[in-house]
């Protein structure tokens, strides 16, 4: 398991001119069972997404069909873990 940080690296406007690209990746990579959550840093900094992958380099290939990382607009940092214990609804986590 995977924890992504985007960290915004251009000002807010030109990151809401990559925002539907961006969603529609997001879409993608749910669809394809690489994504598991994700949303907005509060405040706007940047966003978290919670991914699944073999490996970190399975990881950075998917992070690099990213348009925000195309396009410059945001740094990636990921964390590999693997839980130890859950709530009972992310129980499945375990496995």
């Amino acid at each position: 398991m995977f924890i992504i940080s985007l960290t915004y690296q251009v000002p807010l406007d030109i990151v809401d001119t990559y925002i539907e690209e961006h969603v529609t990746y997001l879409e993608e990579q749910y669809s394809a069972g690489n994504f598991m959550a994700s949303g907005r840093k509060e405040p706007r900094t940047g966003g978290v997404i919670l991914a699944k992958g073999e490996c970190l380099s399975d990881i950075e290939k998917i992070i690099e069909k990213d348009p925000f990382k195309k396009q410059g607009v945001a740094n990636y940092e990921v964390i590999e873990f693997t839980p130890s214990k859950t709530s009972k609804e992310l129980a499945f986590l375990l496995s």
